[in-house]
This record gives structure tokens, sequence and C-alpha cells, in this order.
């Protein structure tokens, strides 16, 4: 399943991550993963959490590339459960118009691997008119 918390910037959609990722490494047996652009959050996270920071991959561009490095994450590690993306138009130089068809996309990848992704999006629902909500779950 892909689950979307969405809202403008200061809205609180990092905490609801954190605290989400946070309340799932103790109830989960398999692994966590929390992707975001800079180690800020690192400490804030549960240590069990796979920490990644997108600084390290600089040269990762567009979102064939992210959800090619997804892959990479997911075939490293078959026992995650689920994926979390901070702020995804922060990565990968993605636009709102980009959101369509990575959604589609991590549908699925969740499908096939039999995992979640959680990801945040710094815009209201309206503006993502063009994403289809069919499967989605909006987590606010």
């Amino acid at each position: 399943m892909v689950k979307l918390v969405i809202g403008h910037k200061g809205t609180g959609k990092t905490k609801i991550m954190i605290d989400s990722a946070n309340d799932a490494v103790e109830k989960s047996d398999g692994s966590i993963v929390f992707i975001n652009t800079d180690s800020r959050l690192i400490y804030d996270l549960n240590y069990k959490i796979r920490f990644i920071c997108m600084e390290e991959y600089p040269h990762i561009t567009n979102s064939d590339e992210y959800i090619g490095f997804l892959y990479g994450v997911i075939s490293g590690d078959h026992d995650i459960e689920i994926i979390y993306i901070d702020s995804i138009l922060k990565h990968a130089d993605f636009e709102l118009p980009d959101l369509t068809e990575f959604v589609d996309r991590l549908k699925d990848i969740s499908k096939v691997h039999e995992l979640d992704f959680v990801v945040s999006i710094s815009a209201d629902k309206e503006q993502l008119g063009h994403v289809n909500f069919e499967g989605l779950e909006i987590m606010n």
C-alpha cells in the first residue's frame, strides 16, 4: 500500500512520519527504512530504522533513477516492511507532474514486493488532482 502525508510546509508532515516510523519499528518483525534529503532527522528516529540521506546520492536526478535506487534498497534487504520517503518534492528534482507516474510505480512495487510506502508531499490535495488516489491512503 502507498500512504500519503500531504500539506503545505510547516503543517507537521515530518512529525507524522517520524512518529509513524518509530511506532512501526517497535511492532515490526521486518525492516523499516526512512529516506530524507539530509541527515537532520537521524537522531529523531529509533536506531533500528535504516536511515538513508539522499545528499549522499547526488547523481539521482529524476524519477526513473529514484525508482532504480528504491529497487536497489529493496534488493539489499528482502525483509523491508515500510519505506518512508520524506518531502519527495525535494528529492531528485521532482515536480508535481512527476508524482502521477511515480505514485503509480510505487503502487506496483508495493504489490510485487509486499511492502508499504509512506510518502510526504508539500502540496494540497487539490494540487495533486492528476494523481490517481485509488488504492492510496491519506494519513492526515
